[in-house]
């Protein structure tokens, strides 16, 4: 089985997770539009608005865009600087590459650390949020759990661009 086999499977499966990743992210916008519509016209019609819809559409915004992050990342609709880069030799972008890749790949590792660590730690203080009281814990695990598909996908790129210096 050759290398470029391997990848491709490997890209299928982080396709595949991330675009159900997406749907939870789709799921998050939803609730913030649901609960919104419903605060508005509560709060306007019948003077009762949603008890913590603050809090709930916060939550849900983190949500959002933390499941919808990788699958962005693979679409290539993230900011992207190429303006010197694309002026370049090949293999002098796929280096350049590479090196944005594997600095990407470490910043979200960190991060998947760092939130481990911060959900711990909201978890053994009981944190809640101000209004609805929604513990805080298991957003923090799930922004990090959402951070492993964007680290596949760093992981996928620089593979792909060390394969560029190599074949090239």
């Amino acid at each position: 089985m050759n290398s470029l086999t391997v990848l491709g499977k490997f890209e299928k499966f982080n396709r595949s997770l991330s675009g159900w990743f997406e749907w939870i992210g789709l799921a998050g916008l939803l609730v913030v539009m649901l609960i919104t519509c419903i605060d508005v016209i509560g709060a306007k019609v019948f003077l009762k608005p949603v008890l913590g819809a603050i809090d709930i559409v916060m939550l849900s915004q983190l949500v959002a865009i933390s499941f919808a992050v990788s699958f962005a990342l693979i679409l290539g609709r993230h900011v992207r600087v190429e303006f010197f880069v694309a002026r370049l030799p090949t293999r002098a972008q796929a280096v350049i590459d590479s090196i944005v890749s594997l600095l990407g790949l470490t910043l979200f590792i960190l991060i998947i650390w760092r939130l481990c660590v911060y959900g711990y730690s909201l978890q053994t203080s009981g944190e809640v949020s101000a209004t609805a009281l929604i513990p805080l814990y298991p957003f923090a695990y799930g922004i990090a759990l959402a951070s492993i598909p964007v680290c596949l996908t760093f992981f996928l790129e620089f593979l792909k661009s060390l394969n560029r210096i190599v074949t090239k």
